[in-house]
């Protein structure tokens, strides 16, 4: 049986290693030079930081999943630096690229741990120099040991949010402030639920604490206004406060983001269906408990099938794992297994309270002024979407996403809408008076990131 896992971050790791334990011998396949994710990303070689200094709280764990990833590299068809950029469910095949040579590699089952990116929403100067997502920022720390600039604001919500904020604070950076469109007694409704979350809900606290005691300027419930500067970079945030009085932060560089999406082109392409995450306010790929989906031989695991973050990665993972070596008639064990789907069942409860604590601010996305920058890959503005869903309703059916993208060019450029995509559908369906379901979301299309014309076939 040959299998392809597709990600080595916590998910793939875990997957491999079940797979590997079985005796098979999976093509394993990942973007990036080397595994770990980004969650526990690592840094070149000849950068000298060890691990409590890069992971913190999480150096334990990520010091674990990096010496599984090492003693399972030669045990497996060890593929980094490798995009998949396409996949053919019919012919059970990957399209791959991989030092500018295009390859295909079939598969009897293939586990996509694809991974989640950061959700934006846009707002007047968010195209300036010196703005990056939570991802970029925390990036630039781990593989790099520098920060996005030397005085930072970050503004969103979400664990992210504070985790990012006390890393490059305990760096020893420059955090000018840390700005949550989140109000406080939001996150304390949902404390009961948090409370499951143990450890990882203690560790959240801890980051709070910590950056309130250094003094960092923190705001809760705020309404970022605008990202000041010129062509040449960032000068000032400026906000308004739940109270209605507007404030201004100067700073060289702004790390922004509102949760995680996932990265589920890939699920897509394979014509895996998706259903709209009401709690998470995202699209996320049909699959059962143990990462099966609809469609014959794909299985998912990870943030890339719905967020959850790096330690339920892990065990979707070895779940989707045991569930292809199910499939495929090996023998489980059942203690395993039923052990797994409580730890599952019990984060899904943890997961839900977090996503209440930090909704996604749709409100924000649906009052974007008409003048500001919405798809900065063609150049569109959130009036120009709201003039062309005016318009078509006015003479034919309402425009779900899909035909917007065909009169507007919204999620027709280099990113396919996986930046402004969450923003636009809350423009649209905001314009037109129903609920982002019934926008609908865009199609995948391949390949799923930019690829050289040049690339050649391999023989």
């Amino acid at each position: 049986m040959k299998v392809a896992v597709v990600g080595a971050g916590p998910a793939g790791v875990r997957a491999v290693e079940r797979l590997v334990a079985a005796g098979l011998s999976p093509v394993w396949i990942d973007e990036a030079s080397d595994g770990g994710g980004r969650i526990y990303q690592r840094p070149p070689p000849g950068l000298a930081r060890d691990a409590r200094s890069l992971y913190g709280f999480e150096a334990k764990r990520a010091t674990a999943l990096h010496d599984t990833l090492d003693a399972l590299k030669p045990r497996c068809d060890w593929r980094p630096d490798t995009l998949v950029w396409h996949i053919r469910p019919g012919a059970r095949q990957l399209q791959t690229l991989c030092g500018g040579r295009q390859d295909a590699v079939t598969y009897d089952a293939a586990i996509l741990c694809t991974g989640a990116m950061d959700r934006v929403i846009p707002l007047p100067g968010w195209t300036r120099p010196g703005v990056t997502t939570m991802g970029a920022a925390q990036i630039a720390l781990k593989t790099q040991g520098c920060a996005i600039g030397h005085r930072v604001v970050f503004l969103g919500t979400g664990p992210l949010l504070w985790l990012v904020a006390y890393q490059y604070a305990k760096a020893g950076a420059d955090v000018a402030g840390v700005l949550d469109t989140t109000p406080f007694i939001t996150k304390a409704r949902a404390t009961p639920g948090l409370l499951l979350g143990g450890a990882t809900f203690a560790k959240g606290l801890y980051y709070i604490a910590w950056l309130r005691r250094r003094g960092i300027r923190i705001a809760e419930g705020v309404t970022p206004l605008a990202i000041e500067g010129g062509d040449d970079g960032v000068t000032a945030v400026t906000w308004r406060d739940a109270a209605g009085r507007d404030h201004r932060i100067d700073c060289d560089a702004v790390g922004m983001g509102w949760g995680l999406k996932p990265e589920a082109q890939l699920a897509d392409l394979a014509a895996v269906p998706f259903r709209h995450d009401a709690l998470q306010a995202n699209w996320v790929p049909v699959r059962d408990g143990a990462g099966r989906t609809p469609v014959a031989g794909i299985y998912l695991a990870g943030d890339g099938a719905g967020i959850g973050g790096a330690e339920v990665a892990e065990m979707t993972g070895a779940r989707a794992a045991l569930a292809v070596l199910e499939d495929a008639g090996h023998r489980l064990d059942p203690i395993e297994t039923v052990a797994l789907d409580r730890r599952l069942a019990s984060q899904a409860r943890f997961r839900a309270a977090l996503e209440r604590a930090f909704p996604f601010p749709a409100h924000l996305a649906r009052a974007m002024a008409d003048d500001t920058l919405l798809c900065r890959c063609e150049g569109l503005r959130a009036g120009e979407l709201r003039a062309a869903a005016r318009a078509e309703a006015a003479t034919g059916p309402a425009p779900e996403m899909n035909r917007a993208k065909a009169f507007t060019r919204v999620g027709m450029g280099r990113c396919q809408g996986r930046v402004c995509g969450a923003a636009a559908a809350e423009i649209l369906a905001a314009e037109l008076n129903c609920t982002v379901p019934q926008i609908g979301r865009l199609r995948g299309q391949p390949p799923v990131k930019p690829i050289p014309i040049s690339a050649e076939a391999a023989p």
